[in-house]
């Protein structure tokens, strides 16, 4: 009997002696994704009055600014709370910023994701907005309402299920999409859904600063003719 029960520990130390290796390299180490870099980040330009958002206002030299919307002053740029911010309480409808880079598109896989810094009041959502290299509109499912006060969040990419954007419209379309490539990205930024209600509490969105996380991909190497 203790000749059998040794036998049986010794086999079963052997077997996961042999697993563990076969265990390894079945699970992939080295394939989990890895951090993406830091694409851009913007800040804004400290300004203490309240005044119509232009690209003058953009601190960061390499991107480019675009607004869209019902009205042509749906942003404002303010420091109102000693946080340099864009501020939609003067949006007429539905409107979306993004920024772009002059040089390159971004790789929104993987690990890729958005930081940013907002502050919300009323019923208003933050949300990210996509524009594809191939002119598709996306909104994500994602969104950020934090009304005490300024909050920093962070999201994947990869987690967030997305919308068809009817662009310049800023209507929504269509259903939850199964599947989208996210592998080469011209644009990155957020929509308000929701028109402000003026100046004072109840209806508006505040965006201090956004952090885009992700691979740069050279325009003129994804694209020779663009």
């Amino acid at each position: 009997m203790k000749r059998q029960t040794f036998a049986l520990i010794f086999l079963c130390t052997l077997t996961g002696a042999f697993a563990q290796p076969q265990g390894a390299r079945g699970g992939g180490r080295g394939f989990a994704p890895q951090p993406a870099p830091l694409f851009f980040k913007e800040t804004w330009k400290d300004f203490s009055g309240n005044v119509p958002m232009t690209q003058d206002f953009v601190v960061n030299p390499d991107l480019r600014l675009n607004l869209y919307g019902a009205g042509k002053e749906d942003f404002h740029v303010t420091n109102e709370g000693n946080v340099p911010h864009i501020w939609t309480g003067l949006s007429e409808s539905s409107c979306v910023l993004t920024l772009s880079n002059k040089d390159n598109f971004v790789d929104l896989t993987g690990k890729a994701k958005i930081r940013w810094y907002t502050k919300t009041s009323g019923f208003h959502e933050v949300r990210p907005v996509l524009k594809l290299a191939d002119g598709t509109w996306l909104i994500g499912d994602h969104f950020d309402a934090n009304t005490f006060d300024y909050h920093e969040n962070e999201f994947y990419l990869s987690e967030v299920r997305w919308l068809k954007l009817d662009m310049p419209k800023v209507q929504t379309k269509g259903v939850l999409l199964e599947k989208v490539d996210l592998s080469k990205v011209d644009a990155v930024g957020f929509a308000d859904l929701t028109p402000g209600s003026g100046h004072g509490p109840g209806g508006y969105s505040d965006v201090g600063w956004i952090e885009v996380y992700g691979k740069p991909i050279k325009r003129d190497t994804a694209n020779p003719s663009n």
